[in-house]
Order: C-alpha cells, then structure tokens, then sequence
C-alpha cells in the first residue's frame, strides 16, 4: 500500500487514538477485502459489496480476531486491548456490544500496524485475515 503516502510520524501514530486507529484500520482492512475478490472474480459490484460484508461486519472481524489471536505478539495484543476497551458511543445497527467492540480492536490494530509502517506484518496478518 505504499501508493498511499503516510505523512503521519510513526510517533505521532503511536500517540493517537485507538479510536482513530480503528477509523484508518476499518478503511485499509476493507479495501484490502475488496482488492482480494476482485482479483479473484469478475462479479458485479453489487455481488462483490455483498460478499465482501461477510469479512467487513463487526461479527467477522470479531470471529477473525478470535482465529489470529495466538499469531500477535504481546504489543499487538495490547494494542487490540487498547482499541476494544475504548469507550465508543456508538454500535452498528446489525451488531451486538461484544461483537462490535471486538472488531474496534481489530481495526485499532490494522490501523496502527499502518499508520507505524509496519508493512510487511500488517501483510501477515491480513493473510491470516482471509486464509
């Protein structure tokens, strides 16, 4: 992803929000989802958006934090902690509590591997994601 430039100093990243963490990891997660069905169909977009709220909504990211949890280090689980147990005001229409804060430290963790550069694990870990 390096066609997107991050002038955002790894520091800095560090220090922002998980909240804000989860904002930019909900954006990369979702169009590398996007980037892998289309590489593998031809479907129309209608059908491609369908298939890829199976791996976007706070459920399945819920159920892929489960599944990756083993592979993160301490400090990515921290991270995860840190983005879960942010008070957030808000919870999608079609998601319960639990669910939706597990995939707000999902998405932190995306988002903070991509915001600190830390591209070649933010690759692992997405591989992990749609294995």
């Amino acid at each position: 992803m390096e066609f997107i430039k991050r002038e955002k100093d790894i520091n800095d990243a560090k220090l922002l929000s998980p909240l804000v963490w989860a904002y930019v990891g909900d954006s990369v997660y979702e169009l590398f989802v996007r980037t892998k069905l289309t590489n593998k169909s031809n479907a129309k977009p209608h059908k491609l958006h369908i298939e890829s709220i199976k791996y976007v909504k706070a459920k399945a990211q819920a159920d892929i934090l489960k599944k990756i949890q083993d592979n993160l280090t301490e400090d990515e689980k921290d991270i995860v902690r840190r983005g879960r147990n942010t008070e957030n005001h808000h919870v999608a229409k079609n998601a319960n509590v639990a669910d939706y804060s597990q995939s707000t430290g999902f998405e932190a963790l995306i988002g903070y591997l991509y915001l600190t550069k830390q591209d070649e694990r933010l690759e692992e870990i997405l591989n992990m994601c749609i294995e």
